[in-house]
């Protein structure tokens, strides 16, 4: 079932009297559960694709419908509320805040949203992201791998329907990133969450269901297209 559907999306930036095409004229479309990856070279346009699916930011021209409703047709508000309730985003910055523990930046969006946790669903996540012996520390206190860990359990703390990976195993070794690799990839199929994850790496790029290669701001190879 689709789930989200981009068309024809450009981001221009105008420098002087020329203009520059981050993104020019791609359409795609995502499914329920799927696990897609964007790749390409640096400046091929994957952040900016990834920005303009997720309501980070606005394209120059084209949609994004995010279950059939127009992304960019809901208000500062209402987006910034959308994206907080469906939309989850992992980053290669880990963005935790250093003065709280490990189980209280897991609990910020829920806090956020005001509302109540769902203590079962959480101690699945800690269980499924083995971070159980972390939750009492802070930020400073852990390793690489453990503070993007706490990143992707805040990120999936209230049940997205989309998480968005941007470069996520960007700062870690070999290990760690296969590790933060292998656990999106499980809470995604046992969640039922459609993942996105960008990438330069193509060993990475191929744990994906689907392939997406970006150069020049284009749609170079699509494997999900027969």
């Amino acid at each position: 079932m689709e789930i989200l559907k981009a068309t024809n999306l450009s981001k221009i930036y105008q420098t002087g009297e020329s203009a520059v095409y981050a993104l020019n004229d791609v359409s795609l479309t995502l499914d329920e559960g799927s696990f897609v990856a964007i790749t390409g070279p640096s400046g091929s346009g994957k952040s900016t694709l990834l920005h303009l699916l997720s309501g980070l930011d606005k394209p120059t021209h084209g949609t994004v419908l995010y279950r059939d409703k127009d992304l960019y047709k809901y208000n500062d508000n209402q987006l910034s509320v959308l994206r907080r309730r469906r939309f989850g985003f992992v980053f290669q910055s880990y963005n935790l805040v250093k003065e709280l523990t490990g189980w209280e930046n897991m609990l910020l969006p829920i806090m956020l949203d005001s509302k109540k946790p769902d203590e079962a669903y959480l101690n699945r996540l800690v269980e499924m992201l083995g971070i159980g012996d972390r939750l009492s520390h802070l930020p400073g206190a852990m390793s690489g791998g453990q503070q993007q860990r706490f990143s992707i359990a805040r990120a999936l703390a209230n049940k997205p329907a989309i998480l968005f990976a941007d470069e996520p195993t960007g700062n870690l070794d070999g290990k760690a990133g296969r590790e933060v690799l292998t656990l999106l990839r499980t809470v995604s199929r046992e969640l039922g969450i459609t993942l996105v994850l960008v990438t330069h790496d193509m060993t990475v790029a191929e744990q994906a269901d689907r392939i997406i290669r970006l150069r020049d701001g284009q749609i170079e190879h699509d494997s999900g297209v027969a």
